[in-house]
């Protein structure tokens, strides 16, 4: 959906959530495709009565791409909602015209002090709204809060944080946004409980001699940086090594089993080999210790809202460390970067596999309708697919290394897309040979760990 769109939805909300009849939408959203059955339920169950789940509707729209309003508008016409139809489809027309006309209004703060004060004293509190006025009151002053005088602003009143904050591009307005994200289920999952999840890491090094594959050195070094890291956020670590591909979705398939109920969260990290698979939803596949490989797209599925019903409505993580094919990035020039990013590594080497066609192919699923559309879920592959995924002999491999670093340093005050976004850089400037982690993320909501 472009930002033209968003922004009427965000004008027509409160009157969209007031009136909109949901009960009578849920089979023109499913008959245009706009929702599917999975995404719909989730919105039952989540929100209780017509107006949450009117309100999360509307806010899912957003995700649902360019046409979801336009199919949006005919569902409502489908379901005799013509008043609510008229309104956004009259705005939307004008706002192509007029882009000016769904705005916000230029709104100007206004300061207000006690009524004894004469107009030149006003004018002094407005200056320096520091100095208390006649009484000791101090001026209020209301309108947007980014246009209030510095003094008066909350971040300026805030004590200094103990750990590091990145105020970004956009300043201290993005920090307070995150603040109010945190504690808005509507905005961000909710993630209270104690423990928060299970996590469970599958570190596969050695290789059957008949596989070809070389023996991953370095590997332990990320087990251990990613099972002392999600411990520090609350989870249940479980680590597993050298599993062949049937074992490695047998303990998935255990993990998917178990009562998530008083949990909020899962995560899965997978260290390996990998290669190019066929896909129709998540591309690449993981290699067991066998040689036989399993699609990133079949580990993920087990973890539907059929073979995992506990989860749902709750986000699942995936980290991939793995290749995703053999080409190697060596990159475009730009402005100059360290020497010792430039520089080669002797202890690096890639987790890349050929990708073969044939009878490793048969961990595809059957049929397109047996795919459950993805919901709550986020993959984090350590590269983009079809290329190689750097690990050093003695350090560790470059995605999970900075995972855990950047994770150290800013989980307790972003978001994790916003993390990723930050791993991403770091990774993309090292090296000779590139690589940049990249990341398919269904989640409907931010995620903040616990911290």
């Amino acid at each position: 959906m472009d930002e033209a769109d968003r922004r009427l939805l965000r004008r027509c909300r409160v009157r969209l959530v007031g009136e909109l009849q949901v009960a009578a939408l849920w089979d023109a959203l499913l008959n245009r495709e706009l929702f599917t059955p999975d995404m719909i339920e989730d919105i039952q169950a989540g929100s209780g009565s017509r107006r949450d789940q009117a309100r999360q509707l509307i806010l899912d729209l957003e995700t649902r791409g360019s046409q979801a309003l336009p199919l949006f508008i005919s569902c409502l016409e489908d379901t005799g909602q013509d008043t609510l139809a008229s309104l956004l489809r009259t705005s939307r027309q004008a706002a192509k015209q007029d882009p000016e006309a769904i705005r916000p209004l230029d709104l100007k703060p206004v300061v207000l002090g006690p009524a004894s004060l004469k107009p030149e004293e006003l004018r002094v509190a407005k200056q320096d709204p520091s100095q208390p006025s006649q009484g000791k009151l101090a001026p209020v002053v209301l309108g947007p809060e980014e246009l209030w005088p510095a003094k008066l602003r909350p971040e300026v009143l805030r004590p200094e944080a103990p750990r590091p904050v990145d105020v970004g591009s956009g300043g201290f307005s993005e920090i307070r946004a995150q603040d109010r994200a945190k504690g808005n289920a509507d905005l961000a999952y909710v993630l209270n409980a104690d423990p928060c999840g299970h996590c469970l890491i599958i570190n596969n090094v050695n290789f059957c001699h008949e596989s070809g594959l070389n023996t991953r050195r370095g590997s332990n070094i990320d087990c251990e940086r990613m099972q002392q890291r999600f411990h520090l956020l609350h989870f249940v670590v479980e680590v597993k090594c050298n599993l062949t591909a049937k074992q490695m979705v047998q303990a998935l398939g255990e993990l998917a089993r178990r009562d998530h109920s008083a949990l909020d969260c899962c995560v899965v990290v997978i260290l390996s080999h990998g290669c190019q698979a066929s896909h129709l939803q998540f591309p690449g596949a993981v290699y067991g210790m066998d040689g036989y490989p399993v699609s990133v797209e079949k580990i993920v599925n087990i973890f539907n809202g059929t073979g995992c019903p506990s989860l749902g409505g709750k986000p699942k993580l995936f980290f991939i460390q793995a290749c995703g094919g053999e080409q190697k990035d060596q990159g475009f020039e730009v402005a100059s970067t360290s020497l010792e990013d430039r520089t080669p590594d002797s202890d690096s080497e890639p987790d890349a596999t050929p990708f073969q066609e044939g009878p490793v192919t048969v961990d595809q699923p059957d049929a397109v309708s047996s795919l459950p559309t993805p919901s709550d879920i986020l993959v984090s592959y350590s590269t983009f697919p079809g290329f190689v995924s750097w690990r050093d002999t003695k350090s560790g491999s470059w995605y999970i290394e900075t995972l855990d670093s950047i994770f150290e340093q800013w989980a307790h005050c972003e978001d994790l897309q916003t993390l990723l976004l930050r791993v991403a850089n770091a990774v993309s400037v090292k090296g000779i040979y590139k690589q940049i982690p990249g990341c398919f993320n269904f989640l409907r909501k931010k995620l903040f760990f616990k911290t």
